[in-house]
């Protein structure tokens, strides 16, 4: 009895010790200093003013930062976080900072510059590696090792804040890291890193096909009730996964339509050189199906061509531009699948291995599938094969067979889907709040497309999310610069109404918002993309913003014409703008276009317009006695004209609000 007292005892002490050793380990692990994901080796820290750098350790740690000769103490709070304030510090670099706890870490090549954070959709996510044609010298003399670009993965987060951002790095801009970096910004930043030699970083969280209220937190959204229950109804797990489930049996079952498609099931499959065409006719390219004798038609469709190869053409590496598709496509050549791309929207460049071009004749044939709208190959894109500077069009006609017709979709079907990165808050739960305690010299917008729907409710949401931001960063008015959105889709030749015309006018009326500047891009549109290929001019206009809102420098002119007031003289109406600059011009020597004007009755007509000083004179023998003027009020008015003697748009604009 006594011998098993005895080692009853010993095993307490003994496990008495154990747990006392696991719990120090665990104390130590606890204990460890880290870092976020934007306080990490190549980061670029705000000059001028004080700097936050944060991390977390133990409750209650000692924390000691060492920067540039001077040490700072923290101590992390119940959560664990610490943070500090680096003193005021000129423009620089590189240094290394080290931070100090029970470890330590060394943060390594950090610059202090000017720090921006650039968001939106897609035309801010787009890098310069989708443009590598149009900017093939830019990259390749890319040598700024000064301007930093920081990408954001795309998350999501439904529920509430996250505390960090998903794992990334910085990267400074050279011929190769620069193909990441958001072309608009990245011209930005080069545009004002010439001027003022101050290293540049970009912190980027762009997702494409997003609307505002992803962006935005649940406090920005609180006077948008509807959006708000959207957000509390997306927090319920059981909801959002039953919604999850539908939209999987739905792609399931589109899957099984893909698979049932004729050009892959049958024998001998429509792709491969000894298939002998049955019932195949004949369509162009470019061009929509819908637009050449296929009606309402969502599925797979089957394109095949001959294509005569000379023999300098072949043998060697090739490229095929085949424009942009809708909505998606796989390329064989002579049997074998070459490429593909499964949404509408990036240029389709494939590149050949040297060996798949022969001499002669070659089968090109191209599956395109479409799920909803017209589908088909966008018109005035490239559509050639380039070899050594040599090119061959693939321009005419093909010959074309239906390979499966999808049904249409019932209403309930169409929304079964849940886009979490659609969702209000989601992503500024995700890449915007563990951004906030950044400091930063100001913010880059460029967003709009995904709200062209509602064009009012962006009115009121887009200077909210300004708000919103300015109050979570806690920098007072940050400099707030955002694209207005350029001109797209088809021309209209008639005075008309247009969503994206009131898009404009949301972004034109938020510059009454303090702190913010806009970049007119009327002209720098594409009627058939969504995302044009002009990204520098965009990128400079934001840095021109950024010279006299941010820079301070009065004397630029840093925007085209901007409505400022109109007055009815007779059957004349006398409009005056602000940002004239040097004087109102056409920009191609021919009378102004895109004016229009009405009477009472709001019924628009075109106008003649001339410049009258620093002002345009309006009028129309139709109209005697006007009372409202228009300009450019259009999705693509197309060579809208009036710009001052710098070479900046007017902004469009109306006066019958």
């Amino acid at each position: 009895m006594y011998y098993k007292f005895i080692n009853i005892q010993k095993l307490k002490i003994v496990g008495f010790l154990v747990l006392c050793l696991l719990q120090l380990t665990g104390q130590n692990v606890l204990a460890q200093v880290r870092l976020p994901q934007l306080v990490s080796d190549g980061m670029v820290l705000q000059r001028d003013t004080k700097t936050n750098v944060w991390g977390w350790a133990a409750a209650g740690e000692k924390v000691t930062v060492s920067f540039r000769g001077k040490s700072y103490k923290a101590v992390a709070d119940a959560n664990g976080k610490w943070a500090i304030a680096l003193a005021p510090m000129k423009a620089g670099g590189p240094y290394n900072m080290d931070i100090k706890a029970s470890n330590q870490i060394t943060v390594k090549d950090i610059l202090l510059g000017d720090v921006y954070f650039v968001s939106g959709q897609s035309n801010m996510v787009h890098q310069m590696s989708l443009h590598n044609i149009t900017y093939a010298d830019d990259i390749a003399n890319a040598n700024y090792p000064q301007i930093r670009h920081f990408w954001i993965p795309t998350t999501t987060a439904l529920e509430a804040p996250a505390k960090d951002l998903p794992p990334g790095a910085w990267k400074s801009a050279n011929p190769q890291d620069v193909n990441n970096f958001s072309a608009v910004a990245y011209f930005f930043a080069r545009k004002l890193y010439d001027k003022y030699k101050v290293p540049i970083g970009l912190i980027n969280a762009s997702v494409g096909g997003t609307p505002i209220e992803a962006w935005m937190s649940k406090e920005g959204l609180k006077e948008f009730p509807a959006t708000l229950a959207n957000v509390d109804r997306n927090s319920d797990t059981s909801y959002v996964n039953s919604i999850k489930r539908r939209a999987q049996a739905i792609a399931n079952a589109n899957q099984q339509k893909v698979e049932q498609d004729k050009g892959l099931t049958e024998a001998v499959k429509w792709y491969e050189p000894s298939y002998e065409l049955k019932g195949w006719r004949t369509i162009n390219i470019p061009g929509y199906w819908e637009d050449q004798g296929i009606k309402d038609l969502n599925g797979v469709v089957w394109y095949r061509r001959e294509i005569e190869v000379p023999e300098s053409m072949a043998g060697v590496p090739a490229k095929v531009h085949l424009g942009r598709i809708v909505d998606a496509d796989v390329l064989y050549i002579n049997g074998k699948q070459v490429g593909n791309t499964t949404y509408q929207y990036p240029q389709r460049r494939y590149s050949l291995p040297a060996g798949v071009l022969k001499p002669g004749k070659n089968l090109f044939v191209i599956r395109v599938t479409n799920q909803g709208g017209k589908g088909g190959f966008v018109p005035d894109k490239p559509y050639y094969i380039e070899v050594n500077n040599q090119v061959l069009d693939l321009k005419g006609y093909w010959q074309y067979k239906v390979g499966e017709v999808y049904r249409p979709v019932s209403g309930s079907e169409a929304f079964a889907g849940f886009n979490a990165q659609n969702q209000p808050t989601a992503l500024y739960n995700a890449m915007v709040a563990p951004a906030t305690d950044y400091t930063l010299k100001g913010i880059l917008w460029y967003q709009g497309e995904s709200n062209a729907g509602n064009p009012a409710e962006y009115k009121k949401l887009l200077p909210a999310m300004i708000s919103d931001w300015r109050s979570k960063w806690q920098q007072g008015n940050l400099p707030f610069m955002y694209v207005q959105l350029p001109n797209f889709m088809e021309v209209n030749y008639l005075p008309s109404e247009s969503n994206w015309a009131l898009m404009r006018e949301a972004a034109l009326q938020t510059l009454s918002v303090p702190n913010t500047a806009m970049a007119v891009t009327i002209e720098l549109g594409e009627w058939n993309d969504i995302h044009p290929d002009n990204k520098k001019d965009v990128g400079e206009r934001l840095a021109l913003a950024a010279q006299k809102l941010v820079y301070g420098e009065k004397k630029v002119v840093s925007s085209g014409p901007i409505f400022q007031s109109a007055k009815i003289e007779g059957d004349k109406i006398l409009v005056s703008f602000t940002n004239v600059g040097s004087g109102l011009a056409s920009n191609d020597g021919e009378a102004l276009r895109w004016f229009s004007i009405a009477g009472a009755d709001k019924k628009f007509v075109w106008a003649k317009a001339r410049v009258v000083g620093d002002k345009v004179e309006v009028w129309s023998e139709e109209v005697p006695d006007p009372k409202y003027v228009r300009y450019a009020w259009a999705d693509n008015p197309d060579g809208a004209n009036l710009y001052n003697k710098e070479g900046l748009p007017a902004s469009p604009f109306r006066t019958d609000q």
